[in-house]
């Protein structure tokens, strides 16, 4: 299983849903590839910002970057998460229609999905923001490898 978690600038939500997947996977023995990307390319090559590191202290972010979403990822990954329907979008208008059931909201496997639809862009935030992001995408990850693990 390879998953692809995605945000705008790859440095705040993918980036921390991407460490918090990939830890959760390993520790209960789900095996997988798990990595993160932006539908821009506005911060390719940064680190994660400190604010998220920070609020997901818990989950190393050790050798993730910011990349933007390739065209290859559409065939290489079996799952791409958005973190809200904007990207969603962008990521559907370049998604080959053969692709296209490949993409879905990282909020779908939230427990209080629809209420929670989207995880917000905490970038213009304090840090309650990110803390709230942290909380939201935790949930979800582990709602999501309970389901991947029910096969």
């Amino acid at each position: 299983m390879k998953i692809l978690f995605v945000c705008l600038g790859n440095i705040c939500r993918s980036p921390t849903a991407h460490a918090v997947f990939r830890q959760l996977a390993t520790t209960q023995g789900l095996p997988c590839e798990v990595e993160s990307a932006g539908t821009s390319a506005s911060h390719k090559g940064d680190a994660p910002d400190p604010r998220s590191i920070k609020a997901a202290a818990d989950y190393s972010f050790k050798g993730i970057k910011s990349r933007p979403v390739l065209s290859t990822d559409f065939v290489e990954y079996d799952l791409i998460l958005a973190m809200d329907q904007q990207n969603l979008a962008d990521l559907t208008k370049r998604c080959p229609p053969e692709q296209q059931h490949k993409l879905k909201l990282l909020m779908q496997y939230h427990p209080e999905y629809p209420k929670w639809q989207e995880v917000p862009d905490p970038y213009y935030g304090g840090p309650r923001g990110f803390a709230v992001v942290f909380d939201l995408i935790e949930q979800s990850c582990q709602q999501l490898l309970r389901h991947l693990k029910q096969g």
